[in-house]
């Protein structure tokens, strides 16, 4: 007979394999690179509104230039750089795409869900979707128009300010790279796995712009939101997953209380 208690097996509180130290800082180390990406691209965003001269189409000075430089220009249909770059482009910003996303995240939950941890399986589709109408509440309340300056390379329909890829590529790679980390025993493996969600996060926002259907503020402002939002859940996670601990602990201690009781 299993000596773990019923409220263990029964999957409702799922066992911690590290133990309980003391409470759980807000952000730990698997949290670091989240904390540098929002904070660089809140103070940038700040940096380009604030420094540059704002124009009456809602554009800035740093914008229309970026957009202009990565344009050739005796043909600004064409990105500079090599051929396959282009094409390289569209690939990766599919990658932030309501399609790959949502499959990712629907992967994670049924595996989380196999896994029968209840918990993290709700907080992850919480996270995740409250974040995408996050961001659209957001596209509607700055109605800011798609650009015009160059042509775009793919074809898109909606507002501009923030970037949806890039908002909800930083939520569901951020949070997924996070959750994953902490499943790593080595600190060299769990910098990788953050790392590589934060690559493909600045990757996605930075073909947004390349292919000329965001201007470069768009993608700062939606890294910052979506970044931001994947730190707060990932400390709504930790915070949940300390007081499972702390349930599990003084139920076990109960336990052999009880147990103790009985042999007496």
């Amino acid at each position: 007979m299993s000596s773990e208690p019923e409220h263990v097996r029964s999957g409702w509180v799922r066992p911690i394999n590290r133990p309980a130290a003391g409470p759980i800082p807000f952000v730990r180390r698997e949290a670091r690179l989240i904390v540098a990406l929002v904070v660089l691209a809140a103070a940038l965003l700040a940096v380009v509104r604030l420094g540059s001269g704002i124009r009456e189409d809602g554009t800035s000075t740093f914008d229309r230039w970026l957009m202009l430089a990565l344009r050739r220009p005796d043909d600004l249909a064409q990105p500079i750089g090599p051929a396959w770059l282009k094409a390289a482009s569209i690939d990766i910003t599919a990658l932030g795409g309501v399609t790959v996303l949502t499959l990712l995240t629907v992967l994670a939950v049924g595996y989380l869900l196999v896994s029968r941890n209840w918990t993290l399986a709700a907080l992850l589709t919480i996270a995740t979707a409250s974040g995408r109408a996050l961001g659209s509440l957001l596209k509607f309340g700055f109605a800011r128009a798609r650009p015009v300056i160059v042509p775009h390379l793919v074809d898109v329909h909606s507002l501009s300010y923030p970037s949806g890829h890039a908002t909800n590529s930083a939520i569901v790679f951020l949070t997924l790279g996070a959750l994953l980390a902490r499943a790593q025993d080595t600190r060299r493996a769990r910098a990788y796995v953050l790392g590589s969600g934060v690559f493909l996060t600045v990757l996605i926002g930075c073909s947004r712009v390349l292919l000329g259907v965001h201007w470069p503020t768009d993608v700062l402002a939606g890294w910052a939101v979506g970044g931001s939002w994947a730190l707060l859940w990932w400390a709504i996670t930790l915070r949940v997953e300390e007081g499972r601990t702390a349930v599990g602990v003084q139920a076990q201690r109960l336990d052999s209380w009880d147990g103790g009781g009985e042999t007496a």
